[in-house]
């Protein structure tokens, strides 16, 4: 569960310095692929935030393209069980908020979460006050891509970290639904950590299965398909 739990798991670990082989390009070219490291502060990256709920981060968000410029994605169960007022940071980093703090305004759950907790629907959207888009740039929301097609670089806030980790692999099938990715040390925090491959497309969100995982070398998301697109089609339109 990468959330907030799990962090009496994870163990002490030398972080790498990314360099620009370990932040190669998200496709079945170079590696090293299964290494975590520090992410670095870019363009790409600063599409990447940690969720808070007052002074705590406790999640990750991503900033995804859309009309109206304001909208988020995530797990569903970083937004479904808090009542409290959610603030995106993009690109935190050391305590700093290089491009703002963001105040979550509205949160849109697919039916199969807000029913049931159904794993498979574990991905939800959330839109912000002002245009985050604009400040930080977007990737495209992409459903009905092949699990595994490519590589994809995972890019989460642990809660123990006030920095930014980053891993590039190629995801397989858990199951006809879900999909894995074996990349160290993505610990409590990381849930809702966007999947995007070498195309800038969000493939994957971290969550699903044991919301996300249950160790921290081990992450899962749900296979992006027609609940996930028809929820993207009714917050957009």
């Amino acid at each position: 569960m990468k959330r907030t739990p799990r962090l009496a798991l994870h163990a002490a670990a030398v972080m790498l310095t990314v360099t620009s082989a370990s932040e190669a390009v998200a496709d079945d070219g170079a590696g090293p692929f299964g290494v975590t490291a520090v992410a670095a502060a870019s363009s790409q990256n600063a599409r990447v935030g940690a969720l808070f709920a007052g002074k705590e981060h406790f999640c990750t968000a991503s900033v995804v393209r859309s009309p109206h410029r304001d909208l988020l994605v995530t797990a569903a169960h970083c937004l479904d069980d808090s009542d409290d007022d959610l603030v995106f940071v993009p690109g935190y980093r050391d305590g700093r908020a290089p491009y703002g703090k963001w105040k979550v305004l509205k949160r849109y759950l697919p039916e199969g979460w807000s029913e049931g907790q159904d794993e498979d629907s574990d991905v939800a959207f959330a839109t912000v006050e002002g245009d985050v888009q604009d400040a930080v740039g977007a990737n495209r929301f992409v459903t009905g891509t092949a699990t595994g097609a490519t590589a994809v670089t995972v890019t989460g806030y642990p809660s123990s970290r006030d920095l930014p980790i980053s891993c590039t692999n190629k995801p397989t099938a858990h199951s006809r639904t879900q999909q894995r990715i074996d990349c160290p040390e993505f610990t409590g925090g990381t849930s809702g950590s966007p999947w995007v491959n070498g195309n800038g497309q969000v493939v994957g969100v971290l969550g699903g299965h044991e919301q996300g995982g249950a160790t921290p070398d081990v992450s899962y998301s749900v296979v992006l398909g027609a609940e996930a697109a028809a929820l993207y089609h009714d917050v957009v339109c």
